[in-house]
């Protein structure tokens, strides 16, 4: 009608009858002041606002929680690479694993300090690169598999799981030799433990279902078993 037309002219902050005022949070008064206001197209008031993403987990926090409580650790994680402790630790694993198989230890005790600096740098190295390429080919599959994650996050946090799940058995090992029934108990048990992770791991990473996250990892799972657990290194 021309007075409602008129009207509207006059006044063109007036809604029309299809659009609904909704609360705004972000109506500024002018002065610098945030109110709550109304507008239009805002959001729903009555869901909360999204969180933030929250930061990566500094080291000495992130080496616990990928055992002790790796479901949240899992997913604050995984849009964040953690090349330094990966690397570093699966280093550190690699030199001090060989301890752990009989032979090995017997050969390294009976060289001299140089050769068996250069033994154990050596191993650590082979360790690194293995581990890069077993989490590398972890990550391919789960993406083969529908996963949407990211390489370096999923490649950082599948290193860490075989080298930090490993640690008690290689603990063991280290005094009582690789053959002892202890250490093949713990070597199963770990492994296992292992295998929880990675699923998990990947689940999370990449959001697939569990049966394709187990698949995903079985790769590595194995080479784990076959080269570390049993003594086939």
């Amino acid at each position: 009608m021309p007075g409602q037309r008129r009207k509207r002219e006059q006044d063109p902050q007036q809604p029309y009858p299809y659009q609904q005022p909704v609360p705004d949070p972000y109506y500024d008064d002018g002065g610098g002041n945030q109110h709550q206001g109304y507008g239009y197209g805002a959001a729903d008031p009555t869901e909360p606002p999204p969180e933030p993403p929250q930061p990566p987990l500094h080291w000495k926090e992130l080496l616990p929680a990928v055992l002790l409580r790796p479901e949240p650790t899992f997913w604050r994680m995984r849009d964040y690479p953690m090349w330094g402790p990966a690397l570093i630790v699966t280093f550190l694993y690699g030199s001090v694993a060989v301890f752990g198989l009989d032979k090995a230890r017997e050969d390294i005790l009976n060289t001299t300090v140089s050769n068996a600096v250069i033994y154990l740098l050596i191993t650590g190295v082979a360790m690194v690169l293995g581990s890069l390429l077993l989490s590398t080919v972890t990550h391919n599959l789960a993406r083969q598999f529908g996963g949407n994650g990211l390489w370096a996050p999923t490649t950082g946090l599948a290193m860490l799981i075989m080298a930090l799940t490993d640690v008690p058995r290689l603990a063991v090992a280290i005094f009582v030799g690789g053959a002892s029934p202890v250490v093949q108990i713990l070597g199963w048990a770990t492994w296992l433990f292992a295998g929880a992770l990675f699923t998990l791991m990947v689940s999370r990473s990449h959001e697939l279902p569990w049966p394709r996250a187990l698949a995903a990892s079985a790769i590595q799972l194995m080479s784990l078993l076959m080269l570390v657990k049993l003594g086939t290194l």
